[in-house]
Parts: C-alpha cells; structure tokens; sequence
C-alpha cells in the first residue's frame, strides 16, 4: 500500500472521527497531530493525510456544494458518514490538487467505499467523482 493510500485512510479516519463525535475537524486533526508526533515511521502518510484534512477545512463550503450538486438529490447528512468523508477526500484531489491525477482520486476513493462501506457505496461514490470531474 502507498503512503498516498495511506494518508488517505488516515485523512478518512480523521473525517469521520470528527464527524461521528461531533467534534470540529480542526480539533480532531490537532489530537491527530499530536499522536503522528510520537510516530515518526508513519511520517509520510501523516504530511499528506495533514495536507487533505486543511484543505478539506480551508474549502469546506465549496467542496460540500459539490458534492450536493452532483449527488442527484442526496442530502449530506443522508449519507454513510464513511462515503461523507470520501466525497470530501475524493472532491478535493479532484479540485484542489493538481499533482494527483483524477482517474487516481476517483479509484482510491471508490476502492476505500468499497471496502469500509455499504455494498452500493462504490458506486455511489464513483458516480458522484466522476460528475464533479467532468464539470470541473
């Protein structure tokens, strides 16, 4: 698994945590931050796990009116909070960070969905990625 792949999962716990509890994002990556400092061989997977989070924080607003936009009718808070949290990931990549490409955010969005949430998640997952990508 890449340290990409990783950070992804790590971002994803981070997500959901926050939003499971009720917390801010930003309270929950600080405690994040402060375990990650006590792990230095999980280093590179934590800079880009911090890298997705802020950037999820810094466009928040945009990036869940995308999702809203092009879920076809699905509310956010309808949604598994698991598929929440990967839209989030998956949009930013999309919109925000040139050095992935979008075939590469769409795929380990989905294959993350599929293996940590519902069986219709993968798709729902990919479908909405896909209509963000082509309008963007």
């Amino acid at each position: 698994m890449s340290a990409r792949t990783k950070a992804r999962k790590r971002a994803l716990d981070i997500l959901f945590s926050s939003d499971v509890r009720g917390d801010e994002i930003a309270v929950t990556l600080a405690a994040e931050a402060k375990r990650a400092a006590s792990e230095p061989a999980r280093e590179a997977s934590w800079l880009y796990a911090r890298e997705i989070v802020d950037g999820i924080i810094d466009h928040r607003g945009d990036i869940d009116e995308s999702i809203v936009t092009h879920s076809r009718d699905w509310k956010l808070e309808r949604m598994p909070a698991v598929d929440r949290a990967l839209l989030r990931i998956g949009v930013w990549e999309i919109l925000y960070n040139d050095e992935i490409p979008t075939a590469v955010a769409i795929d380990e969005a989905v294959e993350l969905a599929k293996e940590l949430s519902t069986e219709d998640s993968g798709a729902f997952v990919h479908g909405v990625l896909a209509r963000v990508a082509r309008s963007s």
